[in-house]
């Protein structure tokens, strides 16, 4: 192998590890505490920005140096750089997965082989996978599509660079070509985007996402870092000072307020994001400002260098231990406290171990290494970190190979059968009424009294939710047979205000609505005011959510208490509190009920309901 040259004007930028810093941490209480870091997603830009950037000035001061590109040597750093990690978490997740959460095993060889050659975020495109679906949906491996989309930039941006430089030379030429082509994919994400539908598609997309990275790359070619000089006019020092400062407030405002479901953040926002970490990205660089001696302190460094790796191996860590705990929305920031220490350790471990050795490891003496090492014995503890090796790979071999197109367990087949059934009855519904059912029936099963199972029948009433409405429809219809029921799997607050209003056009939401949502996610008030103001005056039953494995539940119960002191028309049924004691009403995922829980769930609701209409 040819020994990589080292470019003579390099210089390492100590305050890009405090924006990565900054980057990873609005990741991770975007994920950890949603509701509190709403625009936390917003340090994925950060990070294409940087990686853009960064990429692009090594390729510039290659090509400056030796009038060529070592693509071959490319490749190679990136590898060693990127792949010893991401390697480990894969093989490492998939034994825990085979041994102890055998329901991630769907897919498993798909997600795995897509993750290796960076296309697993197309992978989750075509597969209907959605990063904002919170319940149903969320995967270990989730996070690994913006390392795909970095991944395809490292592939062929090299090879494109070496073409634009050798045929059309001129850099500024180059510059523009780059921002055509980031300009054109954030207009590309406003022309896929559709408002109220889940933005997957284009949040996930390279051909939406390319614009930060392109933005970064652009910068370098006009912003080069050796050629930018420490000694400036004072007043040149004060307006990037101004620049960075103004930048950082505006950065940290977006990554507190700015929702993933703004429509905005689609028509523009996210291009404007990267925008101002353009600037950030350019003064930070600038060794005559101070944005860099800012960001240069102790704590950012460590989080910094390690960034990659709590990046890496934060959605195992979450998915993993949060799949062990039954009380979690009770208890959100002491979990959350576990979690964060267990991802810093970890990537602690990774970065000693695993990140810095195998990156300066000369691959090309492997096997000379491996036959000198042979001639001498083995220490006890190295035969055993062999052996333990050995048998976690084995054991990830064995899930990728009885890995399944899905794995249901038992629970899930019988709710997943249910809601097919319930959701050919609730599109019935829409078109023509249940027969009504004995009165005696109601009475015993459902703990209704003759004067409500006779109010029940004639009452006219709309059912609008998720899957916990579905799961319901039989039986609330056996209560209510007038009942017009609109359920979908996966269905969140913010998506509903356009169904809501296609009900009203069709004259299918009736003067009293029972709302079944929040089981997805938290919404925001503004959310809850706009489903409120499409329903009107009508009579508004809310059934809050009972999701004791998930961060959100409390906090989408105490926005219903707070939206039933706000509307004279809304009434909560207290769901949590009457079955948080019962966690044998209720499927293994401690969310649906079971035969038992939906006898429980529907008499409850019902009851709710026929009391307030009788005040």
């Amino acid at each position: 192998m040819e020994k990589q040259k080292r470019l003579h004007s390099s210089r390492y930028i100590t305050g890009i590890d405090g924006l990565r810093s900054l980057a990873v941490i609005g990741v991770i209480l975007y994920h950890l505490l949603p509701s509190s870091m709403k625009g936390g997603y917003l340090g994925v830009p950060v990070f294409f920005t940087v990686s853009g950037y960064l990429i692009t000035d090594l390729l510039c001061q290659e090509w400056d140096q030796d009038k060529r590109i070592n693509i071959g040597q490319f490749y190679v750093r990136r590898m060693k750089r990127l792949y010893p990690s991401l390697v480990f978490l894969l093989v490492t997740a998939s034994a825990y997965i085979t041994l102890f959460q055998r329901n991630l095993l769907s897919n498993l060889r798909e997600i795995v082989f897509s993750s290796l050659v960076y296309l697993n975020n197309w992978w989750q495109i075509n597969n209907g996978m959605s990063y904002f679906d919170r319940f149903a949906n969320e995967s270990p491996f989730t996070h690994i599509w913006s390392l795909a989309v970095e991944g395809q930039n490292y592939l062929i941006w090299p090879i494109l660079f070496y073409l634009l430089m050798k045929f059309v030379k001129r850099r500024d030429w180059v510059f523009y070509f780059i921002m055509v082509l980031s300009i054109a994919s954030a207009i590309w994400m406003a022309v896929l985007y559709t408002p109220n539908a889940d933005p997957t598609r284009v949040y996930y997309g390279t051909d939406t996402r390319f614009f930060s990275i392109g933005l970064g790359s652009a910068l370098a070619l006009v912003w080069p870092s050796t050629r930018l000089k420490k000694e400036i006019p004072v007043q040149a020092k004060k307006l990037m000072n101004y620049a960075g400062i103004i930048s950082f407030l505006l950065l940290a405002l977006a990554f507190l307020f700015f929702d993933a479901h703004y429509d905005f953040m689609y028509y523009g926002g996210m291009f404007l994001i990267s925008l101002i970490c353009v600037v950030l990205v350019a003064v930070t660089a600038h060794p005559g400002a101070s944005l860099n001696k800012w960001l240069t302190n102790p704590v950012f460094t460590w989080i910094g260098k390690r960034s990659y790796g709590i990046y890496l191996y934060q959605f195992p860590v979450m998915i993993f231990y949060e799949a062990k705990i039954s009380n979690l929305g009770d208890h959100v920031w002491l979990h959350t406290l576990i979690e964060l220490i267990l991802i810093l350790t970890i990537s602690e471990l990774s970065y000693r171990f695993i990140e810095k050795p195998l990156g300066k490891f000369n691959y090309g003496q492997l096997i000379t290494n491996m036959k000198a090492r042979l001639k001498t014995p083995f220490l006890p503890k190295e035969i055993a970190v062999l052996v333990v090796s050995g048998l976690v790979f084995l054991t990830a071999v064995v899930g990728w190979a009885i890995a399944p197109e899905t794995e249901l367990t038992a629970d899930q087949s019988k709710l997943q059968q249910q809601l097919a059934a319930n959701k050919k009855a609730a599109e019935k519904s829409k078109t023509s009424g249940q027969e009504a059912v004995d009165p005696k029936k109601l009475t015993k099963k459902y703990e209704l009294t003759s004067k409500q199972a006779e109010q029940a029948k004639n009452l006219p009433l709309t059912l609008f939710g998720d899957s916990l409405a579905l799961g319901a429809t039989a039986d609330l219809q056996d209560v209510f047979p007038n009942i017009i029921v609109d359920g979908e799997i996966g269905r969140q607050l913010y998506d509903s205000p356009p169904m809501l209003q296609s009900l009203i056009d069709k004259k299918l939401l009736k003067d009293n609505v029972l709302m079944v949502l929040g089981t997805n996610g938290s919404f925001t008030e503004a959310q809850m005011d706009s489903v409120m103001t499409t329903i009107g005056k009508r009579n508004v039953y809310w059934v809050n959510t009972h999701v004791p494995t998930k961060r959100w539940q409390n906090e989408v119960n105490t926005m219903l208490e707070k939206a039933e002191k706000k509307y004279d028309n809304l009434v909560v049924i207290d769901w949590y509190d009457y079955s948080k004691d019962h966690d044998e009403w209720f499927y293994d995922d401690r969310v649906h009920p079971n035969e038992e829980g939906m006898d429980r769930y529907v008499s409850f609701v019902s009851a709710k309901i026929l009391e307030a209409v009788e005040k």
